[in-house]
């Protein structure tokens, strides 16, 4: 991963460089890789979508549209944070439709942090964060989750608050450790939340796909609500990512800022996915159930492929990733891991202390994406199998 000084960057960018995704899929199409480092699937999700999207482009759903979305799509989130949370949220003045969550995300940052404002969030990241908390002119604080059960300590993060801090920013669950906070973990962080009178970004996009546990969205507990911003995607969900329809539910002053940050950065997003989206988003239970259990069995396909392998492996309790542990096959470097794979068994994966400052505590460890079809995977184990272990292994 490039971080070489850039005579025309801005300073608040310098040192982020190309990103790791790209340095891997090139390796990957290098050496004709099974591409297991980049999240997202190699499959496209329900028919239904494509026809609805087919029928709202024949319909003339082809120019811009409302800034904050369609008020379809708008109202389909609305009935969707009902149904699964019980929370209610006004389609017109608190749900706006952004360019995927990475945009969100970005649109949050600008409305709502002045220079020199501090956002704490826990390590490993994903890659966009830190990018856009400096563009906003924003100040990074660190807590980092620590494996194998990437817990959080509690002290440390009321340590990591101050007066300058503005809000805590949330992933649940959590890319790339694949996490479930718990609820004693959410009711920690919400207390020092409302103590200390921060926000709460929570970044939810992975929310339908937990095996262990329960997704609990932070807005859902009390005092909670006015001071969360709620973001997620219908892409992970539907398996849709290049749609990019995602979504944030806040309060209507929080609305308000946002709005105000997204139209000037994308203004609205693509027309005719919209409807197709809110179709989505209406589809029933059945899908969801459906949804988990096939992602369940990729999941233990792959974790009890690499334990064969002779990875250490804590499967995930939620998203699509695993994160495997190198050092019982005598590796303890993971960028060098990563870049020696795809040559060496052809297989890429992500080296995860590109989501880390403290690089020390994620160097062991080593991302592998599941979100794929089943020979892919079958396949990508195969492969892994033909791997050598480093000298000292006790393999």
């Amino acid at each position: 991963m490039s971080s070489l000084r850039q005579p025309y960057l801005t300073s608040r960018l310098q040192g982020f460089g190309t990103n790791i995704f790209t340095e891997m899929t090139a390796l990957a199409q290098r050496y004709d890789a099974v591409n297991l480092s980049q999240g997202f699937p190699n499959f496209d999700g329900p028919d239904l979508l494509k026809e609805a999207a087919i029928r709202a482009i024949r319909d003339g759903h082809n120019q811009y549209c409302r800034m904050t979305g369609q008020p379809e799509l708008n109202r389909a989130i609305a009935a969707h944070q009902k149904r699964f949370y019980d929370l209610e949220f006004d389609p017109d003045l608190e749900i706006t439709v952004t360019n995927g969550a990475t945009e969100a995300l970005f649109a949050t940052f600008q409305a709502l942090f002045e220079v020199g404002d501090e956002v704490i969030f826990f390590e490993p990241f994903y890659d966009s964060y830190r990018a856009c908390i400096a563009m906003a002119g924003g100040v990074e604080r660190l807590v980092t989750l620590r494996s194998p059960d990437f817990s959080y300590d509690a002290e440390e993060l009321e340590r990591a608050i101050n007066p300058k801090t503005r809000a805590i920013l949330l992933n649940t669950p959590h890319n790339p450790t694949g996490k479930v906070f718990s609820r004693s973990e959410l009711e920690g962080i919400a207390e020092l939340a409302r103590r200390h009178d921060l926000l709460v970004i929570s970044d939810e996009v992975y929310e339908h796909l937990v095996f262990e546990g329960e997704h609990l969205p932070i807005a859902t507990l009390p005092g909670m609500r006015d001071r969360t911003i709620t973001i997620s995607s219908t892409g992970k969900t539907f398996s849709m990512t290049g749609w990019k329809i995602g979504y944030t539910c806040a309060s209507e002053a929080l609305s308000a800022a946002i709005r105000t940050a997204h139209q000037f950065i994308t203004f609205c997003n693509s027309a005719p996915f919209q409807p197709a989206m809110a179709e989505a988003l209406r589809i029933e239970d059945r899908f969801y159930d459906q949804l988990q259990a096939e992602y369940l069995e990729r999941r233990d396909r792959l974790c009890a492929g690499l334990a064969e392998v002779g990875f250490g492996v804590q499967p995930p309790a939620g998203t699509y990733f695993v994160l495997a542990d190198i050092r019982p096959l005598g590796f303890d470097d993971d960028v060098e891991f990563c870049r020696m794979l795809p040559a060496a068994v052809g297989v890429a994966a992500i080296p995860p202390t590109a989501f880390y400052v403290n690089k020390a505590a994620g160097r062991h460890l080593v991302r592998f994406a599941f979100c794929k079809t089943l020979d892919i995977l079958d396949e990508a184990i195969d492969r892994l199998h033909g791997l050598e272990p480093a000298r000292g292994s006790e393999r």
